[in-house]
């Protein structure tokens, strides 16, 4: 695989407990691509010392680039920070992932491939072959699995997977989301975006995915509730809206 220019986006949210792990792995798999810059997002959500524990990482390997975004209202702030940030420093390909290990960074090569062999996306999916999901509460598994099929179903999607925030782009078709103005302020919007991006030339690819937490807030099901019969109700308008 040719070196490439590309980015890694992490929010990173009271993660010191698996800071140690992530990294250690992160390291291993850019020591192997011999490229890659990883951006982790840090706001006032964290009451830790993960700051401090970006901050010392990356005045050790520059790879690494802590940003200090203390304005993020939601963690919807946090990932499209850490795009603007890629962006602005001109990575060809940006990748998203989540803290904790509930993403495998092993799994970047293959993202980096699927995005080099001409799709403009690449979606992590759980319920593909090859994919799965351990060390999960059954109710957070329903809630994707039945967030698939809700959306798949109301908003005319064809994707295997709906709901998984590990995904990566080319820097034009971030520019394009930066720029629409996403509705979604908690978990929704990895489906709002899949949903607006349908047209574009896409790929799923097997993830292995670890959840990180039993449950899922009632606030963040109410917005994506709010913003799924949004999307349905203007597909029924015939206005469906779409980016490409």
């Amino acid at each position: 695989m040719r070196k490439q220019n590309f980015a890694i986006i992490i929010p990173m949210a009271n993660e010191s407990e698996d800071f140690q792990p992530l990294v250690s792995t992160l390291t291993d798999e850019l020591d192997k691509l011999e490229c890659g810059t990883v951006y982790f997002i840090v706001d006032n959500v964290t009451k830790d010392n993960t700051l401090e524990l970006c901050n010392d990482l990356s005045d050790r390997d520059k790879r690494f680039v802590a940003v200090w975004a203390p304005e993020n209202r939601n963690v919807v702030d946090a990932y499209l920070r850490g795009y603007r940030e890629a962006l602005n420093n001109g990575h060809e390909i940006i990748i998203e992932m989540d803290a904790g290990l509930s993403h495998d960074p092993r799994a970047l090569p293959m993202f980096l491939r699927v995005l080099n062999e001409g799709n403009e996306c690449a979606f992590g999916s759980r319920f593909i072959n090859g994919g799965s999901i351990w060390d999960s509460n059954w109710k957070r598994t329903f809630i994707s699995k039945s967030g698939t099929i809700l959306s798949n179903v109301l908003l005319g999607t064809k994707m295997y997977d709906m709901t998984s925030g590990y995904q990566g782009f080319h820097a034009s078709i971030v520019k394009k989301f930066l720029d629409y103005g996403l509705l979604s302020k908690a978990h929704f919007y990895q489906t709002e975006l899949r949903y607006l991006l349908r047209k574009t030339r896409y790929a799923e690819i097997p993830i292995h995915y670890r959840a990180p937490s039993p449950s899922v807030s009632k606030k963040a099901i109410s917005n994506s509730l709010s913003v799924l019969f949004y999307y349905f109700k203007q597909r029924l308008k015939r206005n469906a809206p779409h980016i490409n």
